[in-house]
């Protein structure tokens, strides 16, 4: 067993330092948030996590995990230290690096022993390479330091099921022991491993997400292409799925993705690209591709109420980008209600875990209890997260509720049929709208 040092208690920080002390290594984790540090010490998790909470109050009990405001505190008996700290979206597209560089700056200035740094946060390809030189240059000890790409690869949601469930660890290392050593942190995990060099373990991780973005967006623009022609896009997508090349995951039409990574992801991707020459144009369409999807969606919103919202009230079902998580970072429900307000709408919303937006606030934007609380009186309701709660609501029950009976399924998760017999009128993305009649030409006439 190692003793292990996390630089950063944010998602993948948390989420690694917990795990790691789960699986019999003991860890240090880094903040300089003394109250989140605090927090933390006390078991209690500033995000929300299925399983975390548990784990956390475990590890902390059996004395495993330890918070710390203090570097040379945490990095004292560490052989492993994780830099887990974020790379923000720069305004050009670039992934911000500020933040692992003074992480490579606190290794080189406070640690003491030999030790193999890895880099958890996702990087532009060349970072670790960064980081050993930085440090190799401000070192003041005469210790000797290894650093190893391992990129993260969780769902939010699903962080702790997929760590001790993962597809692959990958790890990037140009020093062989070092690369052996990180190998064996994981080995009671049985996962597979995949080892390559730092760059090849950097690009793995934009290429990952890059691709299942792209995913994401094919699906949506044939959803509406389905919506045209009479066809059904969750059946499409079943019969595309079945196919082992291709796969049924991320073929799930709706608003589009958000979140911390697949945004940031794509746009550090396209950079990296035009920096170096090389057409990434599947990736920007994908990135376009996206941006389009929410307005599509509340273009059929205003379409309903012929393009005049004032004084509409608008339930909004769900808020955080994924269910199972609170992250509100790049949610398409931010647009969706920023949009509906500059229409001068009245919006209700609810959300299971996500009670408020930060740093938002507005006189038409009432935050609710319940499903029901939100779509009273409303004159169309808008499915915005795929939380089990709002998917499994009593829907024979809460039609005498809203003035109006319209739900607008921006996920694609309720039974159209189903609602309709009860006496909704409800639309979903990719769903069969009336086939749009074509001329048919004769031979000939049309070039064939």
């Amino acid at each position: 067993m190692e003793n292990v040092a996390v630089i950063g208690t944010g998602y993948v920080g948390l989420v690694t330092g917990v795990v790691l002390s789960e699986i019999g290594h003991t860890v240090t984790c880094i903040d300089i948030d003394e109250n989140k540090v605090n927090t933390l010490s006390q078991g209690n998790s500033p995000i929300y996590e299925p399983d975390l909470d548990a784990l956390l109050e475990k590890n902390i009990a059996e004395n495993r995990l330890h918070f710390t405001t203090n570097h040379s505190e945490a990095f004292d008996q560490a052989e492993i230290i994780f830099i887990a700290v974020g790379t923000p979206q720069s305004e050009n597209g670039s992934a911000n690096l500020v933040h692992i560089e003074q992480a490579a700056r606190d290794i080189a200035h406070k640690v003491v022993r030999d030790t193999i740094v890895v880099v958890k946060s996702t990087v532009p390809v060349g970072t670790n390479d960064l980081v050993q030189a930085i440090i190799e240059q401000e070192l003041r000890a005469s210790v000797n330091v290894q650093v190893v790409s391992n990129p993260e690869f969780l769902r939010e949601g699903h962080a702790i099921y997929d760590t001790f469930h993962a597809d692959r660890i990958v790890i990037g290392a140009e020093n062989e022991r070092a690369g052996d050593t990180i190998q064996s942190l994981f080995e009671n995990l049985e996962v597979p491993v995949v080892r390559t060099n730092r760059r090849s373990a950097e690009m793995i991780k934009y290429a990952s997400n890059a691709f299942l973005a792209v995913k994401i967006s094919y699906i949506n623009q044939i959803a509406n292409l389905c919506e045209m022609l009479g066809a059904e896009v969750n059946d499409v997508a079943d019969g595309m799925g079945l196919d082992h090349r291709i796969g049924r995951s991320f073929l799930n039409a709706g608003l589009g993705y958000g979140g911390s990574c697949f945004p940031k992801d794509t746009a550090a991707l396209a950079y990296l690209g035009c920096e170096n020459g090389i057409s990434l144009s599947i990736v920007d369409a994908a990135i376009h591709a996206n941006h389009q999807q929410s307005q599509i969606f509340l273009e059929r919103v205003l379409n309903h109420f012929n393009g005049d919202m004032i004084g509409k009230k608008i339930a909004i079902l769900g808020l955080a980008f994924k269910p199972d998580t609170d992250d509100m970072r790049e949610a398409p429900s931010l647009k969706i209600i920023k949009n509906l307000l500059d229409s001068k709408a009245q919006v209700k919303v609810y959300d299971p875990v996500v009670h408020e937006i930060n740093d938002f606030s507005h006189p038409s934007i009432e935050y609710t209890n319940s499903v029901q609380d939100c779509i009273t009186n409303a004159d169309a309701i808008l499915l915005v997260t795929e939380w089990d709660e709002i998917v499994n609501s009593d829907w024979k029950q809460l039609i005498d509720y809203p003035k109006s009976p319209l739900i607008l399924d921006g996920r694609n998760v309720l039974s159209i049929k189903e609602l309709t017999n009860l006496g909704w009128q409800i639309e979903g993305i990719g769903q069969a709208a009336k086939p749009v009649q074509k001329k048919v030409l004769p031979i000939g006439q049309n070039g064939i």
